[in-house]
């Protein structure tokens, strides 16, 4: 256990390459209580949040969610979250629990006119089910038609009993669901998930295995891969910064608009190390004798059984394959720039 944010988290509970293989083969099962959820409401939500956010959230329908980021003039991210519309004037945020107080304070400086904020972050349990098994083990304990439900869709019902908005997302690369309940309901349904799952393959995962799932399929790291310095452009995150016109105007839209046209200076990449190390968040990154960025995350890729890493190379010089060194631990280390995600998660084949 640690401590994050003024909560107790679980690293691990059996290991981490354990629960990494679980939710790849079978499931996992985090809780994720530690996420801030915040409501938009009323008549001036849409408006609010068209220029708070920078993807466009009129295209919402009821029941649908959406990746998204708070921009700075900079066109950096004061965070990224998940934008849920649960009807025409009704808004659920999920943010990370570092930023909960930061993006709140975000929030009203950019004075919401015609609706209500409130954060409701103590109002919710939050498990995360990761996994190929993820809707077999849910579907008996729900009254939500899982399979009705695509990626980034959701539903609200019952579950053991406990009112519950269950949606079609997730931060591992594999097919889940994020359950939000009470917070009296969430041992009920913690254990009698795992009572369902355990025989089949269902481990309780933790925070380690998060890391490297979410690694694994290049899902950024607020904090470590993105932060008030690096643009949604340069992060490789231009697909959630929409310029429709009727979008409107919000922070750094002039900036993004130009990089998207014109190409950032620097890229996020994926890379892979080719010689002996695992490089580690923080680490310098050469080309030749200048040192052109520092790896924001690296780690052993379970699934892949490689070392890979995440950098911000000038973009000039990221193209696939471009070989560069990573210093761990005083001496440089060979790695390249490889596609990314690292992990794609395997089709149904037909039939299935």
């Amino acid at each position: 256990m640690v401590g994050f944010s003024g909560w107790e988290m679980p690293v691990e509970y059996s290991g981490l390459l354990a629960e990494h293989l679980a939710v790849r083969k079978a499931g996992g099962l985090f809780d994720v209580s530690h996420m801030g959820e915040f409501t938009v409401e009323g008549k001036g939500a849409l408006a609010f949040l068209q220029r708070t956010t920078s993807n466009n959230v009129a295209k919402l329908v009821p029941g649908q969610g959406q990746y998204s980021a708070f921009p700075l003039e900079n066109g950096a991210p004061a965070d990224d979250l998940i934008v849920y519309r649960r009807g025409p004037e009704s808004f659920l945020l999920v943010v990370n629990a570092g930023n909960i107080e930061k993006d709140f304070r975000f929030l009203h400086s950019q004075k919401p006119t015609d609706c209500v904020l409130t954060d409701r972050s103590a109002e919710y349990a939050l498990l995360a089910l990761q996994g190929p098994l993820a809707q077999e083990l849910l579907a008996p304990l729900t009254s939500i038609p899982l399979s009705s439900l695509g990626s980034y869709r959701f539903a609200e019902g019952t579950l053991l009993d406990h009112p519950a908005l269950v949606s079609r997302t997730g931060y591992t690369g594999e097919d889940g669901f994020e359950i939000f309940l009470p917070p009296e309901g969430a041992f009920p349904v913690w254990k009698a998930l795992l009572e369902v799952g355990g025989p089949k393959g269902l481990l309780p995962a933790g925070l380690g295995a998060r890391d490297t799932l979410r690694l694994e399929a290049r899902m950024c790291l607020y904090g470590n891969d993105m932060d008030e310095t690096t643009t949604l452009v340069e992060a490789g995150l231009a697909w959630i910064v929409s310029l429709d016109p009727d979008k409107g105007p919000f922070l750094g839209r002039e900036v993004l608009a130009a990089q998207k046209a014109g190409g950032a200076p620097r890229k996020l990449v994926g890379f892979e190390v080719t010689g002996r190390g695992i490089a580690r968040h923080g680490y310098p990154c050469y080309m030749g004798q200048d040192e052109v960025g520092s790896v924001t995350s690296g780690s052993f890729a379970p699934s892949l059984q490689k070392n890979i890493g995440l950098t911000y190379l000038p973009s000039k010089r990221s193209e696939i394959g471009t070989a560069f060194e990573v210093e761990i631990r005083g001496r440089r280390v060979e790695a390249k720039v490889v596609p990314t995600p690292f992990y794609k998660r395997p089709r149904p084949r037909e039939g299935d």
